[in-house]
Protein backbone atom coordinates (compact mmCIF):
# COMPACT_ATOMS: atom_id res chain seq x y z
CA UNK A 1 0.00 0.00 0.00
CA UNK A 2 1.02 3.61 -0.93
CA UNK A 3 1.83 6.15 2.06
CA UNK A 4 -0.25 8.14 -0.13
CA UNK A 5 -3.90 6.04 0.85
CA UNK A 6 -5.60 6.54 3.97
CA UNK A 7 -8.04 3.76 3.66
CA UNK A 8 -10.90 3.68 5.36
CA UNK A 9 -12.15 0.21 5.45
CA UNK A 10 -14.65 1.02 3.01
CA UNK A 11 -15.18 -1.60 0.18
CA UNK A 12 -17.32 -1.93 -3.02
CA UNK A 13 -19.20 -4.17 -0.57
CA UNK A 14 -20.39 -1.09 0.95
CA UNK A 15 -21.85 0.89 -2.07
CA UNK A 16 -25.38 1.51 -2.62
CA UNK A 17 -25.17 -0.14 -5.63
CA UNK A 18 -22.97 -2.83 -7.60
CA UNK A 19 -19.37 -2.47 -8.61
CA UNK A 20 -18.44 -4.79 -11.13
CA UNK A 21 -20.87 -7.73 -10.43
CA UNK A 22 -21.52 -10.69 -12.50
CA UNK A 23 -23.14 -8.76 -15.18
CA UNK A 24 -20.15 -7.33 -16.05
CA UNK A 25 -18.63 -9.36 -18.39
CA UNK A 26 -15.28 -11.74 -16.72
CA UNK A 27 -12.51 -9.95 -18.87
CA UNK A 28 -13.82 -6.47 -17.63
CA UNK A 29 -14.14 -7.12 -14.44
CA UNK A 30 -10.44 -6.68 -13.30
CA UNK A 31 -10.52 -3.07 -15.27
CA UNK A 32 -14.13 -2.30 -13.71
CA UNK A 33 -11.73 -3.33 -10.15
CA UNK A 34 -9.10 -1.27 -11.04
CA UNK A 35 -10.89 1.90 -11.82
CA UNK A 36 -12.71 1.14 -8.07
CA UNK A 37 -9.80 1.35 -6.91
CA UNK A 38 -8.27 4.22 -7.64
CA UNK A 39 -12.03 5.51 -6.71
CA UNK A 40 -11.95 4.34 -3.67
CA UNK A 41 -8.62 5.48 -2.61
CA UNK A 42 -9.24 9.22 -3.69
CA UNK A 43 -12.36 9.21 -2.06
CA UNK A 44 -10.79 7.85 1.43
CA UNK A 45 -8.48 11.02 0.99
CA UNK A 46 -11.03 13.53 0.06
CA UNK A 47 -13.09 12.21 3.08
CA UNK A 48 -10.21 11.77 6.23
CA UNK A 49 -11.42 14.35 8.25
CA UNK A 50 -7.79 13.97 9.98
CA UNK A 51 -6.26 15.05 7.40
CA UNK A 52 -5.80 19.07 6.57
CA UNK A 53 -6.96 20.45 3.29
CA UNK A 54 -3.34 20.69 1.87
CA UNK A 55 -2.35 17.43 2.75
CA UNK A 56 -5.26 15.96 1.11
CA UNK A 57 -4.75 17.99 -2.29
CA UNK A 58 -1.18 16.98 -1.91
CA UNK A 59 -2.15 13.00 -1.53
CA UNK A 60 -4.56 13.60 -4.56
CA UNK A 61 -1.73 15.38 -6.76
CA UNK A 62 0.29 12.32 -6.18
CA UNK A 63 -2.59 10.26 -7.30
CA UNK A 64 -2.94 11.77 -10.96
CA UNK A 65 0.90 12.30 -11.11
CA UNK A 66 0.66 8.33 -11.11
CA UNK A 67 -2.15 8.31 -13.61
CA UNK A 68 -0.19 10.71 -15.86
CA UNK A 69 2.88 8.42 -15.56
CA UNK A 70 4.67 10.48 -14.12
CA UNK A 71 5.27 8.40 -10.93
CA UNK A 72 5.43 5.04 -10.64
CA UNK A 73 5.56 4.41 -7.19
CA UNK A 74 1.67 4.76 -6.81
CA UNK A 75 0.21 1.37 -6.68
CA UNK A 76 -3.62 2.26 -7.23
CA UNK A 77 -2.85 4.43 -9.92
CA UNK A 78 -0.14 2.92 -11.97
CA UNK A 79 -2.31 -0.20 -11.85
CA UNK A 80 -5.67 2.25 -13.31
CA UNK A 81 -3.34 3.80 -15.49
CA UNK A 82 -2.05 0.44 -17.31
CA UNK A 83 -5.87 -0.70 -17.79
CA UNK A 84 -6.78 2.45 -19.28
CA UNK A 85 -4.19 2.35 -21.67
CA UNK A 86 -5.00 -1.73 -22.46
CA UNK A 87 -8.26 -0.50 -22.86
CA UNK A 88 -8.16 3.17 -24.95
CA UNK A 89 -10.09 4.34 -22.37
CA UNK A 90 -9.16 8.11 -21.44
CA UNK A 91 -7.12 9.18 -18.75
CA UNK A 92 -9.32 11.92 -17.99
CA UNK A 93 -11.93 9.34 -17.08
CA UNK A 94 -9.62 9.22 -13.82
CA UNK A 95 -8.40 12.36 -13.77
CA UNK A 96 -11.66 14.18 -14.00
CA UNK A 97 -12.75 12.23 -10.78
CA UNK A 98 -9.86 13.96 -9.08
CA UNK A 99 -10.82 17.19 -10.27
CA UNK A 100 -14.10 16.01 -7.54
CA UNK A 101 -12.10 15.43 -4.53
CA UNK A 102 -10.30 17.95 -4.31
CA UNK A 103 -13.29 20.16 -4.61
CA UNK A 104 -14.35 18.25 -1.26
CA UNK A 105 -11.28 19.18 0.24
CA UNK A 106 -11.82 22.69 -0.18
CA UNK A 107 -15.02 23.21 -0.43
CA UNK A 108 -18.08 22.46 1.99
CA UNK A 109 -21.00 24.45 0.97
CA UNK A 110 -23.01 24.71 -2.99
CA UNK A 111 -24.65 27.56 -3.97
CA UNK A 112 -27.57 26.18 -5.73
CA UNK A 113 -28.70 23.49 -7.72
CA UNK A 114 -27.01 23.97 -10.72
CA UNK A 115 -23.40 24.00 -9.20
CA UNK A 116 -24.00 20.70 -6.92
CA UNK A 117 -25.03 19.17 -10.44
CA UNK A 118 -21.58 20.88 -12.08
CA UNK A 119 -19.90 18.98 -9.27
CA UNK A 120 -21.78 15.78 -10.12
CA UNK A 121 -20.07 16.19 -13.60
CA UNK A 122 -16.69 15.54 -12.06
CA UNK A 123 -17.65 12.87 -9.26
CA UNK A 124 -20.09 10.84 -10.65
CA UNK A 125 -20.65 11.05 -14.59
CA UNK A 126 -17.13 10.18 -15.28
CA UNK A 127 -17.76 6.63 -13.67
CA UNK A 128 -20.75 5.98 -16.08
CA UNK A 129 -18.95 7.12 -18.77
CA UNK A 130 -15.48 4.89 -18.08
CA UNK A 131 -18.24 2.03 -18.40
CA UNK A 132 -19.12 3.04 -21.23
CA UNK A 133 -15.44 3.64 -22.95
CA UNK A 134 -14.73 0.17 -21.38
CA UNK A 135 -18.40 -1.44 -23.93
CA UNK A 136 -17.75 0.35 -26.72
CA UNK A 137 -20.66 2.07 -26.35
CA UNK A 138 -21.78 5.00 -28.82
CA UNK A 139 -21.63 8.68 -27.26
CA UNK A 140 -24.88 9.00 -27.97
CA UNK A 141 -25.67 7.18 -24.30
CA UNK A 142 -23.24 9.62 -22.41
CA UNK A 143 -26.43 11.84 -21.84
CA UNK A 144 -28.54 8.90 -20.56
CA UNK A 145 -25.45 7.45 -18.51
CA UNK A 146 -24.89 11.40 -16.67
CA UNK A 147 -28.30 11.43 -15.74
CA UNK A 148 -27.82 7.70 -14.07
CA UNK A 149 -24.60 9.37 -12.32
CA UNK A 150 -25.94 12.35 -10.98
CA UNK A 151 -29.08 11.23 -9.71
CA UNK A 152 -27.00 8.38 -8.06
CA UNK A 153 -24.28 10.86 -6.59
CA UNK A 154 -27.37 12.93 -5.07
CA UNK A 155 -29.05 10.01 -3.94
CA UNK A 156 -26.32 9.61 -2.14
CA UNK A 157 -25.98 12.63 -0.64
CA UNK A 158 -29.05 13.09 0.79
CA UNK A 159 -28.78 9.69 2.51
CA UNK A 160 -25.21 11.32 4.58
CA UNK A 161 -27.01 14.34 4.89
CA UNK A 162 -26.40 14.12 8.61
CA UNK A 163 -22.88 11.90 8.65
CA UNK A 164 -21.21 14.84 6.03
CA UNK A 165 -21.65 17.46 8.36
CA UNK A 166 -20.69 16.09 11.29
CA UNK A 167 -17.91 14.43 10.47
CA UNK A 168 -16.22 16.91 7.71
CA UNK A 169 -18.54 19.92 7.86
CA UNK A 170 -19.72 19.09 4.50
CA UNK A 171 -23.50 20.21 3.16
CA UNK A 172 -24.49 19.44 -0.25
CA UNK A 173 -27.82 20.83 -0.14
CA UNK A 174 -27.76 23.96 -2.33
CA UNK A 175 -27.69 27.32 0.35
CA UNK A 176 -29.92 29.10 -1.48
CA UNK A 177 -32.51 26.50 -0.81
CA UNK A 178 -32.08 26.49 2.89
CA UNK A 179 -32.14 30.45 2.97
CA UNK A 180 -35.29 29.76 1.30
CA UNK A 181 -36.52 27.42 3.58
CA UNK A 182 -36.01 30.02 6.45
CA UNK A 183 -33.27 27.04 8.04
CA UNK A 184 -29.28 27.29 8.05
CA UNK A 185 -26.79 24.06 7.77
CA UNK A 186 -27.44 23.96 11.56
CA UNK A 187 -30.53 22.16 11.04
CA UNK A 188 -28.81 18.98 9.66
CA UNK A 189 -27.43 18.66 13.27
CA UNK A 190 -30.76 17.35 14.89
CA UNK A 191 -31.89 14.38 15.38
CA UNK A 192 -35.67 14.30 13.03
CA UNK A 193 -35.61 16.45 9.83
CA UNK A 194 -37.82 19.22 10.83
CA UNK A 195 -40.72 20.60 8.57
CA UNK A 196 -38.65 23.01 6.43
CA UNK A 197 -35.69 20.72 5.97
CA UNK A 198 -37.54 18.13 4.86
CA UNK A 199 -38.84 20.35 2.37
CA UNK A 200 -35.71 21.20 0.81
CA UNK A 201 -35.10 17.43 0.81
CA UNK A 202 -37.93 16.68 -0.70
CA UNK A 203 -36.46 19.60 -3.33
CA UNK A 204 -33.95 17.29 -4.00
CA UNK A 205 -35.62 15.00 -4.43
CA UNK A 206 -37.76 16.43 -7.26
CA UNK A 207 -34.63 17.17 -9.05
CA UNK A 208 -33.60 13.56 -9.11
CA UNK A 209 -36.86 12.29 -10.14
CA UNK A 210 -36.28 14.95 -13.58
CA UNK A 211 -33.13 12.93 -14.40
CA UNK A 212 -34.87 9.31 -13.72
CA UNK A 213 -36.49 8.76 -16.49
CA UNK A 214 -33.49 9.28 -18.94
CA UNK A 215 -31.90 6.96 -16.63
CA UNK A 216 -34.04 4.20 -17.13
CA UNK A 217 -34.16 4.88 -20.57
CA UNK A 218 -29.93 4.15 -21.26
CA UNK A 219 -30.00 0.37 -21.32
CA UNK A 220 -32.08 0.56 -24.54
CA UNK A 221 -29.37 2.29 -25.86
CA UNK A 222 -26.81 0.25 -25.06
CA UNK A 223 -25.62 -2.89 -27.36
CA UNK A 224 -23.43 -4.75 -24.91
CA UNK A 225 -26.57 -6.92 -23.53
CA UNK A 226 -24.87 -7.25 -20.14
CA UNK A 227 -23.73 -4.15 -19.71
CA UNK A 228 -27.73 -3.05 -20.46
CA UNK A 229 -28.53 -5.65 -17.58
CA UNK A 230 -25.99 -4.10 -15.39
CA UNK A 231 -27.64 -0.42 -16.18
CA UNK A 232 -31.07 -1.56 -15.56
CA UNK A 233 -30.23 -3.05 -12.37
CA UNK A 234 -28.65 -0.10 -11.27
CA UNK A 235 -31.03 2.38 -12.65
CA UNK A 236 -34.00 0.36 -10.80
CA UNK A 237 -32.08 0.65 -7.81
CA UNK A 238 -31.74 4.32 -8.08
CA UNK A 239 -35.58 4.48 -8.48
CA UNK A 240 -36.12 2.58 -5.61
CA UNK A 241 -33.96 4.17 -3.27
CA UNK A 242 -35.64 7.34 -4.13
CA UNK A 243 -38.96 6.18 -3.43
CA UNK A 244 -37.73 5.21 0.03
CA UNK A 245 -36.29 8.45 0.39
CA UNK A 246 -39.61 10.04 0.01
CA UNK A 247 -41.00 8.01 2.74
CA UNK A 248 -38.10 7.75 5.36
CA UNK A 249 -36.18 10.51 7.30
CA UNK A 250 -32.06 10.09 6.54
CA UNK A 251 -31.51 12.45 9.49
CA UNK A 252 -33.40 10.13 12.02
CA UNK A 253 -32.23 6.66 10.30
CA UNK A 254 -29.44 5.48 7.43
CA UNK A 255 -32.23 5.31 4.49
CA UNK A 256 -30.65 2.15 2.68
CA UNK A 257 -32.05 -0.98 0.64
CA UNK A 258 -31.93 -4.31 2.71
CA UNK A 259 -29.38 -6.87 1.09
CA UNK A 260 -32.57 -8.82 -0.26
CA UNK A 261 -34.23 -5.96 -1.51
CA UNK A 262 -31.41 -4.90 -3.55
CA UNK A 263 -31.12 -8.28 -5.19
CA UNK A 264 -35.25 -8.47 -5.99
CA UNK A 265 -34.78 -4.82 -7.13
CA UNK A 266 -31.48 -5.43 -9.76
CA UNK A 267 -33.09 -8.81 -10.13
CA UNK A 268 -36.11 -7.09 -11.99
CA UNK A 269 -34.10 -4.53 -13.78
CA UNK A 270 -31.51 -6.80 -15.25
CA UNK A 271 -34.32 -9.24 -16.27
CA UNK A 272 -36.27 -6.42 -18.19
CA UNK A 273 -32.97 -6.62 -20.69
CA UNK A 274 -33.74 -10.04 -20.94
CA UNK A 275 -37.66 -9.88 -21.89
CA UNK A 276 -36.63 -7.16 -24.64
CA UNK A 277 -35.84 -8.18 -28.40
CA UNK A 278 -32.02 -7.94 -29.16
CA UNK A 279 -31.03 -4.57 -31.19
CA UNK A 280 -30.94 -4.86 -34.63
CA UNK A 281 -27.40 -3.81 -36.52
CA UNK A 282 -27.73 -0.36 -38.28
CA UNK A 283 -26.32 -2.33 -41.39
CA UNK A 284 -28.27 -5.83 -40.96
Amino acid sequence: MSAIETPSGKGRGDENFPVASRLIAPGLRGHVLAYYGFARAADDIADNPGLAPDDKLARLDRLGAGLRGEAGDVPVANRLRASLLATDVPLARGLDLLTAFKQDAVKARYADWAELVGYCRYSANPVGRFLLDLHREPAAARPLSDALCTALQILNHLQDLAEDYRRLDRVYLPESWLTEAGIGVAALGAGRAEPPLRRVIDRALDGVGELLPDARALPAHLTDRRMAMEAAAIAELAHALHARLRRQDPLAERVALSKPAKLWVAGRGALSVLRRPSPVPENA
